[in-house]
């Protein structure tokens, strides 16, 4: 199983809800978390190395989420589903990372997997926090950080990076909960046409699911807009002029040696 998310995309301008709680989603473009696109192409890969069957899954309140799991349809997944909270309908993009965790917990309780992938983290969960509280809740093995996975029967070899390019390999149980850094090489592309034979075969599935129960977490009481830092000072002139322009700020701010 991989779980994919759908994240604001950052180069949109974001503003936020009322209560300052929140992002509006309402004009935003939505587009699939990135580490979650690596989650999806290492799957795709132990796939391909040993005929793996990939389910992708996603929350069905999250924006564009049909458009997501078509995609990776596309791109070889072999089943896309839409989980649906049977005891908070339409809570969704706002949701916090426990309670995404409690829901994919719920899922596994119906449809238990050899191996869970998630991205190590997301835009707006940069503390990575998905895998492990999932992993907790399920009472099974987790790694994070991962750039490898490689089955070896009823375990899987993973490798995990850390600072300084130093990784080591370790070999974990199945089934097992994976937070993924990176693929082993860059996710694949889907062409348009095949997104659209995958929409056009109707091939995702809804499946009600009852949350675990969820850890404490962390609560958004109020978000702050970045505020505005001071434009640019755009220099204008012939090359000679914007070259003086230049060593004079440098001499303003006490930077150039006489």
């Amino acid at each position: 199983m991989v779980a994919l998310k759908a994240v604001p995309d950052l180069v949109e301008e974001i503003d936020l809800t009322a209560d300052e709680k929140a992002i509006d989603p309402e004009y935003l473009k939505f587009i699939l978390n990135e580490w979650d696109g690596q989650a999806l192409e290492e799957a795709l890969l132990l796939k391909d190395a040993s005929g793996a069957e990939v389910v992708a899954v996603g929350l069905s309140t999250d924006t564009d989420i049909d458009q997501i799991l078509y995609t990776a349809l596309a791109k070889g997944a072999d089943a896309g589903l839409k989980l649906i909270d049977s005891g908070e309908p339409g809570a969704g993009a706002r949701s916090t990372v426990s309670h995404r965790a409690a829901l994919l917990a719920g899922y596994l309780v119906l449809e238990p997997a050899d191996l869970v992938i998630t991205g190590v983290q997301a835009s707006d969960d940069p503390d990575g926090q998905l895998a492990p509280m999932l992993a907790a809740m399920c009472d099974l093995p987790h790694v994070s950080v991962v750039v490898s996975v490689e089955e070896e029967g009823r375990s899987v070899t993973v490798r995990q990076e850390f600072a300084a390019g130093r990784s080591h390999e370790l070999e974990v149980d199945l089934p097992a909960i994976i937070g993924v850094q990176s693929a082993r090489q860059p996710p694949r592309y889907a062409p348009i046409s095949r997104i659209k034979q995958a929409m056009a075969a109707g091939g995702l599935k809804e499946v009600t699911v009852s949350p675990r129960e969820e850890p404490a977490g962390l609560r958004v009481r109020r978000m702050h807009k970045p505020e505005t830092a001071q434009s640019a000072e755009m220099l204008t002139g012939s090359v000679s002029d914007v070259a003086d322009q230049i060593v004079g700020l440098l001499r303003s701010r006490g930077l150039l040696k006489e």
